[in-house]
């Protein structure tokens, strides 16, 4: 799909407030709302926007913790990674997770009410897998940004 300037700002939008109404989305892009409902319907249908969600403040819901764990497998098998990732994909405090290159093959980012809840995580169920070989932890000080924005740049390649 070819997207134009236009496409650009109602993205830049929706990721600053994916609640805008059409009305508003359509005055701050510069079209009339059904131009406007028609170019978001497009960017849904072709996954470009791929859901909306509200943000929560972890740490007013009570989930201050959070911790980056670089985790190693036994061996490098398809079928030993395919089990691990069957088995992180079920747990709910597993915000985040990456195949990764270098030292280590995965990274989790973890969330929980308290250090003793991550141990628990660590230590009754991650190195409890027959496929993990090691897990190294490290735990958030303080957060210094956070954003779900990607950074949008609109590039015409017709232009040389």
């Amino acid at each position: 799909m070819k997207l134009d300037n236009i496409d650009f700002n109602i993205l830049r939008e929706l990721q600053e407030d994916g609640r805008l109404s059409n009305n508003d989305l359509a005055q701050r892009v510069g079209l009339s709302p059904s131009p406007c409902w028609r170019r978001v319907k497009r960017l849904e249908d072709e996954g470009i926007v791929d859901r909306y969600v509200a943000l929560l403040d972890p740490e007013k819901i009570g989930l201050p913790i959070v911790a980056y764990c670089q985790v190693m497998l036994e061996k490098h098998q398809l079928d030993q990674a395919d089990q691990f990732d069957r088995m992180i994909g079920e747990r709910a405090e597993v915000l985040e997770y990456y195949s990764m290159s270098g030292d280590y093959d995965f990274l989790l980012k973890v969330i929980s009410r308290s250090i003793k809840e991550y141990e628990e995580f660590q230590s009754q169920f991650l190195m409890r897998l027959p496929v993990v070989r090691s897990v190294s932890t490290s735990f958030v000080l303080k957060q210094k940004k956070h954003t779900t924005r990607l950074p949008l740049r609109f590039v015409d390649k017709t232009e040389n």
